[in-house]
């Protein structure tokens, strides 16, 4: 069987696989955002007691690996009563590992505006959460888009991770091919190339943003 025929009769299975890669890879990408911003604003407040487990979570999710991650919420925790199915529990540990880092650009991405915008804009009658929401925070979402893309377009190939808790996505579709066929060479390079297009059309979307973002920063 020559590479081609083998790809032409794998293709249904790892295009399905990838489906569900990127509506992981998706998922945790909402799910990073969601935590991710709350967290990097926790941050910076001014008072320990909200900076305290913010800094935890954010150390926690940066030194550990990921796999463990997965490990502990989809086999681990069920030892002391919480479940998870495969899918929530790889959304959830990518969606978390994803939110420290995201936290992370964003909150130096905050602490890169000059110190001057926060006081003129107090002096304006603005208050804290009014500086940070419509001062601040525009401001840092364009300087953050590019490391935070990174982070997002990472999640597409993390996604491989959560074949180790049963869930098909392209690796472990791959790997069922694999077992069928022994040619693990063409398949294994067909899963890095489309794991390369999916990842260069989130790149694309990052170039988007940032397009939009540098518009509307122009014209303001």
């Amino acid at each position: 069987m020559d590479w081609l025929e083998l790809l032409h009769e794998a293709a249904p299975v790892m295009l399905k696989g990838a489906g569900y890669t990127l509506v992981f890879a998706v998922a945790a990408m909402v799910g990073g955002l969601v935590l991710g911003f709350p967290t990097a604003v926790m941050r910076i407040l001014p008072w320990k007691m909200l900076r305290w487990p913010a800094n935890v979570y954010v150390s926690l999710m940066r030194g550990t690996p990921l796999l463990v991650q997965m490990f502990v919420i989809y086999y681990g925790l069920p030892s002391v009563g919480i479940e998870f199915t495969p899918v929530t529990a790889g959304i959830l540990a990518l969606s978390l590992n994803a939110g420290a880092y995201l936290s992370e650009s964003l909150r130096g991405a905050i602490l890169s505006i000059h110190q001057g915008q926060w006081s003129a804009s107090y002096s304006l009658g603005l208050g804290y959460g009014q500086t940070l929401r419509h001062v601040i925070m525009p401001q840092a979402l364009r300087i953050a888009v590019p490391s935070m893309s990174n982070t997002l377009i990472s999640l597409i190939k993390d996604t491989s991770l959560v074949s180790v808790i049963t869930m098909t996505e392209l690796m472990l579709s791959t790997k069922e091919v694999i077992a069928t066929t022994f040619r693990p060479l063409p398949l294994y390079l067909a899963a890095a190339l489309i794991y390369w297009i999916l990842s260069l059309a989130f790149e694309q979307l990052q170039r988007f943003a940032e397009q939009r973002l540098n518009r509307a920063h122009r014209q303001s």
